[in-house]
């Protein structure tokens, strides 16, 4: 049976490489939209009795959408294909490829690049992405384009310069990037700045680092690294499974992790979070995964 998250059909419609081995009445290629709101979720339906947050994205982030509701789009996120609905009202244009993206774990938008201002300012996630057309005040801030519900309209905001990555670069290290998660809200579902959870965290950190990977924890314990013998001792950037649970090695005896007894993103000595969880009931460590060498960081 194919898992709803990752086959890009609701019967209605489905996307074309699936032409022949499912019905559907429809089949189409999608289109690309971009979320044009801080964050928004990644729903399991469009049938709000049953519908529950799958995933989230950021802003910027692209969806392919199949179908188009007055509600709800159908289709898959373009970062690792989870499929779902997301509110059409979230979903906007952005007229040129972004160029940037954030990599602290919040920025913010604001309407003027002056440092002390009163103007509005809107809190942004880490890894959301901007077109940046201009720097402004020695380059302390950065000018970019906004989504926009037209094709012919044009918006701008400024993002402090300090707080973005060339879209083109890598992050060298997994677990660094995690640790700039440290104290954001535990958030079932997260994927963002503002609230997270496990497998958020370390999907957040992987990609950052150009390493591909999935959304939640149970495809990330299949598909991230290889599986290691029990009593491999733990090595940075190593990453530990339990039932419906990952976390990040920092060293050989810490790891960092969102987690619900936290509340937050926190480090914890190893063998105390292995005792604490399975005492929960969460039973112990299922898999043990190295992850393949880091280049590099790339700089194009």
């Amino acid at each position: 049976m194919m898992d709803r998250r990752l086959f890009p059909s609701n019967g209605r419609v489905a996307h074309t490489a699936l032409a022949g081995k499912t019905d559907a009445a429809h089949f189409c290629e999608g289109d690309i939209w971009h979320v044009n709101v801080p964050v928004t979720a990644l729903m399991s339906s469009d049938v709000s009795e049953t519908q529950h947050r799958d995933r989230e994205l950021v802003l910027h982030e692209g969806f392919r959408v199949l179908e188009r509701g007055r509600k709800w789009a159908f289709g898959f996120t373009e970062r690792d294909g989870y499929v779902g609905y997301v509110d059409i009202h979230a979903l906007g244009i952005l007229p040129d490829a972004p160029t940037h993206i954030v990599s602290t774990r919040q920025s913010y938008l604001t309407d003027a690049p002056v440092l002390k201002n009163s103007t509005q300012m809107t809190p942004v996630s880490f890894g959301s992405r901007f077109t940046v057309v201009a720097l402004h005040e020695q380059d302390r801030w950065a000018q970019v384009i906004l989504t926009s519900a037209s094709e012919h309209t044009s918006r701008f905001g400024y993002v402090p310069a300090a707080h973005l990555r060339n879209i083109s670069e890598t992050e060298p290290d997994i677990a660094s990037v995690a640790e700039r998660f440290l104290g954001t809200p535990y958030h079932w579902g997260g994927n963002s700045g503002l609230g997270i959870d496990c497998s958020g965290l370390v999907q957040a950190a992987c990609h950052a680092c150009a390493l591909a990977c999935p959304g939640d924890s149970d495809m990330q314990m299949s598909e991230l690294g290889s599986l290691l013998p029990t009593q491999t001792p733990y090595e940075r950037n190593d990453v530990l499974f339990w039932k419906g649970h990952v976390a990040i090695v920092l060293d050989a005896k810490t790891l960092v992790h969102a987690n619900a007894h936290h509340m937050a993103v926190a480090r914890e000595p190893i063998d105390a979070a292995i005792d604490r969880i399975a005492l929960q009931g969460d039973g112990p460590v299922t898999a043990h995964r190295r992850l393949p060498q880091l280049k590099e960081p790339r700089h194009e």
